[in-house]
C-alpha cells in the first residue's frame, strides 16, 4: 500500500475541523501509514474456513430472572427526605418560567 502523505492527513483533519501542527501531521502520517499497513496483512488472512461471528466469544444471558418483588415502601424512602409531601419528594424550583403561567 502506498504510504500515507501530510497532506491526506491534513485533508481528513481539516474535514474533522481539527488543527495540527507540523509536527502531529507527521506524527498521524507514519502512525496511520502503520494502521492501513495492518490492516493490509489483515486482508490477506485466508479465512475461507472461519465461520462468521458477531462477537469474538459465545454470548450467554448473564442478568437474574425479571421478577416483581415487592419494594421498600414510600414512607421508608421518604423518610430520608430533607423535604417531601407524600407520596413525592420536593425538591427547588428548576424553572422560572416567568408570567406565562405554563
Amino acid at each position: 500500500m502506498a504510504e500515507l502523505t501530510q497532506e491526506q492527513v491534513r485533508h481528513v483533519a481539516k474535514l474533522a475541523r481539527l488543527n495540527l501542527s507540523d509536527e502531529q501531521a507527521r506524527l498521524f502520517a507514519r502512525q496511520l501509514d502503520g494502521i492501513l499497513d495492518y490492516v493490509e496483512k489483515l486482508n490477506q488472512l485466508d479465512t475461507a474456513d472461519v465461520e462468521p461471528t458477531a462477537h469474538a466469544a459465545p454470548l450467554r444471558n448473564v442478568f437474574r430472572e425479571d421478577v416483581a418483588r415487592p419494594g421498600i415502601g414510600s414512607e421508608h424512602v421518604l423518610a430520608n427526605a430533607p423535604d417531601a409531601e407524600p407520596p413525592f419528594f420536593r425538591v427547588p424550583k428548576v424553572l422560572d418560567l416567568g408570567d406565562s403561567g405554563a
